[in-house]
């Protein structure tokens, strides 16, 4: 991209006004994860995880083996396997993190 379409593009981001943007929540009483405990999410983000990579790893078996039909559809398998193992290390990181923070603080 070049300058003037570099600058062209910052422009339209500043035109965006704040009454525009959606405020969106939700309450998490009466969502799906309101009687959940906190193990229960995280083993379901893990199996989730964990799924995903047994997909990504046989989209890669059957372009290997040359069974795949669709190779759009084996390759973003792949790339979804791999984000949700980036995002799965990323919350485990912040949950350390977190853990050690309270481990620091004084009582």
């Amino acid at each position: 991209m070049n300058v003037i379409g570099s600058i062209n593009y910052l422009n339209s981001l500043q035109s965006i006004d704040s009454s525009e943007v959606v405020n969106q929540t939700e309450d998490l009483s009466d969502s799906k994860y309101a009687n959940k405990s906190f193990k229960e999410l995280l083993d379901n983000a893990v199996n989730e995880v964990n799924e995903t990579q047994i997909q990504g790893y046989n989209a890669m078996t059957d372009i290997a083996t040359g069974k795949v039909t669709n190779l759009q559809e084996a390759v973003q398998r792949i790339e979804e396997a791999e984000l949700s193992l980036k995002l799965g290390l990323e919350v485990k990181n912040k949950a350390i993190n977190a853990y050690r923070e309270i481990m620091r603080m004084q009582i």
